[in-house]
């Protein structure tokens, strides 16, 4: 016990110095930066964004693997997950209603970075050690800031090594399992019942992740749009139980936004303000990984010889994950009280919140969106750390990653979430590190394109950019 202390005490300062001010600085300050610097151009082309996710200018001929669609659908499945979900919960479990506002704050900002480092993973795409086209931060910074910048690259290559692994994810599936399914059938029996979920998952993720990028694509563009149209109308359902609350709850996360009047965490920048707006944003990050590198590295798949395409559609994913489920969750949680009430947290949080608002039903259906989101989670992360894999050892070592990959899925069913949520973050940050420090360099880069591109489409020479 004194062990698992100890690693929870040194995980906690861990992440704390991981996020400091200097990484709020280039996370916050480099988005609102890259922001301004594009004069909010993309933003106005929301609507093209969904016609190119629609497949209006698919081109066969063009250079990658996977469609526009495919490409999102695999990196939303990513963050379409535990931190949508349990993320959301400890969020508002620490810091109240105001943490969901600064989530917020973190997602359209997040959209800005998106689009940048998406764009920036199709301009700047590599070629492994196979001769293969790939595309993400590592390869952005090799093919656009030069050779030198390699050990900036590899930075980013080891932690995502760790970063990938799908810890919190499973963690909090094997939470959900055991709640929502085990327990009231009195077959949970702690670390033995948790152990073999672990072998389950890890049986069921070997299968789809050893088929590489092309079925983990397919399969997620299956899974995931209908979770989210499913998670949307049991949200939609809680929110009609409680609908005299909604507008009191939905005005609250702004006003406590300012006062953090339920912030339980620690202070930052001498405030409770300041640890509220750290703790919006380190939650945020973890939901649309927005600044962290790993999205780029579905989005360099996509089949387009166009950046600003990608850069476009990968704008939509804080949107969907940020804006759309976790307000879901949030509001979820906070309408039917058990923020209050519970002592539960993450997974459990949320569960509590649709059994005690939709009886019977509703804990299985969200088990159901838990399963399809977790799992689908499972499949792109392994996708990410075979690329960073890849890049380090050459693309004929890449496969080793997946048993690795697939092991680390038995700790995190075993593990305790303080614990996981700390090494994630703390990894996180060092992936955002090369990730921002590299796109605000090549940011003028991409203005110009995006200038270009934008002119051309303004002035439909579409013959000019297709």
């Amino acid at each position: 016990m004194d062990f698992f202390n100890s690693l929870q005490t040194f995980t906690d300062q861990m992440a704390s110095f991981a996020w400091g001010l200097p990484l709020l600085i280039l996370l916050i300050g480099g988005g609102i930066y890259l922001l301004v610097r594009v004069q909010f151009l993309p933003y106005r082309y929301l609507v093209h964004a969904i016609d190119i996710l629609r497949g209006k200018y698919d081109n066969d001929k063009d250079e990658g693997e996977i469609s526009h669609f495919q490409a999102l659908t695999t990196a939303l499945s990513a963050t379409i997950g535990m931190g949508n979900i349990a993320g959301v919960a400890v969020a508002i479990t620490i810091g109240g209603p105001g943490a969901v506002f600064w989530m917020w704050v973190s997602a359209v900002i997040g959209m800005s970075t998106k689009f940048f480092t998406a764009t920036l993973a199709i301009l700047y795409r590599g070629r492994d050690t196979e001769g293969k086209i790939q595309g993400g931060p590592m390869y952005f910074i090799m093919e656009g800031l030069g050779k030198k910048w390699k050990p900036l690259a590899l930075f980013f290559s080891f932690a995502g090594l760790i970063g990938c692994f799908p810890l919190f994810n499973v963690n909090q599936l094997t939470q959900a399992i055991d709640n929502i399914v085990l327990i009231p059938l009195g077959l949970s029996y702690g670390f033995q019942s948790n152990l073999i979920i672990g072998i389950i998952l890890a049986m069921i993720t070997a299968f789809v992740v050893l088929g590489g990028i092309s079925r983990i694509s397919k399969t997620a563009e299956k899974m995931v749009p209908g979770m989210v149209m499913l998670y949307f109308v049991l949200v939609v359902v809680i929110l009609g139980i409680h609908h005299e609350v909604v507008p009191y709850y939905f005005k609250l996360i702004f006003t406590d936004a300012f006062a953090a009047d339920f912030y339980k965490g620690d202070t930052f920048l001498g405030g409770m303000v300041g640890g509220l707006i750290l703790l919006g944003i380190r939650r945020g990050a973890f939901s649309n990984e927005a600044g962290i590198g790993t999205a780029p590295l579905a989005h360099g798949a996509a089949k387009t010889n166009q950046p600003i395409r990608e850069g476009l559609v990968a704008m939509l994913g804080p949107a969907i994950d940020t804006l759309v489920v976790c307000s879901l969750t949030a509001l979820a949680i906070l309408v039917t009280g058990v923020w209050q009430t519970s002592d539960a947290d993450g997974v459990g949080l949320t569960a509590l919140a649709f059994e005690n608002s939709i009886p019977v039903i509703g804990k299985y259906a969200l088990m159901l969106c838990i399963l399809v989101f977790s799992v689908s989670s499972l499949f792109s992360y392994s996708y990410y750390g075979t690329k960073c894999m890849s890049f380090i050892y050459g693309a004929d070592k890449k496969h080793y990653y997946n048993y690795f990959y697939i092991a680390s899925i038995l700790v995190g069913a075993t593990t305790r979430l303080n614990t996981v949520i700390n090494i994630i973050d703390t990894v996180f940050a060092l992936m955002a590190i090369p990730t921002m420090t590299a796109t605000i360099l090549l940011a003028p880069r991409v203005v110009k394109e995006a200038k270009l591109y934008f002119q051309k489409l303004k002035n439909k020479s579409f013959n000019a950019i297709e």
